[in-house]
């Protein structure tokens, strides 16, 4: 599974991350449909670039044309000018297994925990989190998340 291989080499290489998005939700009991492994790192050039090199290893290139000092130095203007909030890993030879690391996000600011799963600890952000950055998303399915993380907070599931 991808979500492991991409925890099992960040733990390796020794690389914070937080896991966010639906796999995060599916780790607090919220299963939704998703696809692709979404993270947030430090906004460090050292760890987007060892990020960069680990998803690399397993497979994982960049969608774009784009590179961790790319990112780092131009993050404000491929936010505002050209909506970029997240650097796409593809494998190019299996095209489900995909992964986005949230340049919008730091992971110092972020309340994360580590949830055992698969013999694992890894890192995730709190539901609290993941309902404040799914709220300030706006999307529709992110709204539904909202709801349903509230619903959780709040004992009714």
């Amino acid at each position: 599974m991808l979500l492991y291989e991409i925890v099992d080499a960040f733990e390796r290489e020794k690389l914070k991350y937080a896991i966010v998005g639906g796999y995060a939700l599916a780790l607090h009991g919220l299963v939704r449909a998703t696809m692709d492994v979404d993270l947030v790192l430090h906004l460090k050039m050292k760890d987007y670039e060892l990020a960069e090199k680990t998803l690399a290893r397993i497979g994982l290139t960049s969608r774009l044309p784009l590179r961790a000092q790319d990112i780092i130095k131009m993050r404000k203007e491929y936010i505002e000018r050209r909506n970029l909030i997240a650097w796409s890993f593809v494998d190019f030879k299996n095209p489900s297994r995909q992964a986005d690391i949230l340049i919008t996000e730091d992971l110092e600011e972020l309340e994360t925990e580590r949830i055992s799963v698969a013999g694992r600890r890894v890192s995730v952000a709190t539901l609290r989190q993941l309902r404040d950055m799914k709220k300030a998303s706006g999307r529709d399915q992110d709204l539904i998340d909202v709801r349903r993380i509230e619903e959780k907070l709040n004992g009714k599931k």
